[in-house]
């Protein structure tokens, strides 16, 4: 397992931008999935998007277009660009590192290691 820790999470109005950090403690290439989850209250924790170390990348059909994940291995980061921020995205952001070697997934169980979570808020 890695430790993880998410960073720039803040309040933002409809249609602006916020861009969230997760870094690890240890080497992050060698982590074949990584992705963001969120979390509003009352509500399931819900998958957002994923990146393998192949280099590919997938995204929930409601951020898709305005979402962008990217990883930078040399500095052992995880990033989550958010673009056209609706206030049905606030939630609690969470990063997290994927089980297995070979295979992304959307589900939760599927991840191992999450961070602690960044809290995005998205007003009208």
């Amino acid at each position: 397992q890695v430790h993880l820790v998410e960073s720039g999470g803040g309040s933002v109005q409809a249609g602006g931008s916020l861009g969230l950090s997760c870094a690890a403690s240890g080497n992050i290439y060698s982590i074949y999935c990584m992705g963001w989850f969120r979390q509003a209250p009352g509500k399931e924790r819900e998958w957002v998007t994923y990146s393998t170390s192949a280099g590919t990348t997938n995204y929930a059909a409601s951020v898709k277009g305005r979402f962008t994940i990217s990883r930078d291995n040399a500095k052992n980061t995880l990033y989550l660009r958010m673009n056209s921020l609706k206030p049905e995205d606030t939630a609690m952001y969470y990063c997290a590192a994927g089980r297995s070697s070979w295979e992304c997934w959307t589900n939760s169980a599927d991840f191992d290691s999450w961070g602690q979570g960044t809290q995005v808020t998205v007003s009208t």
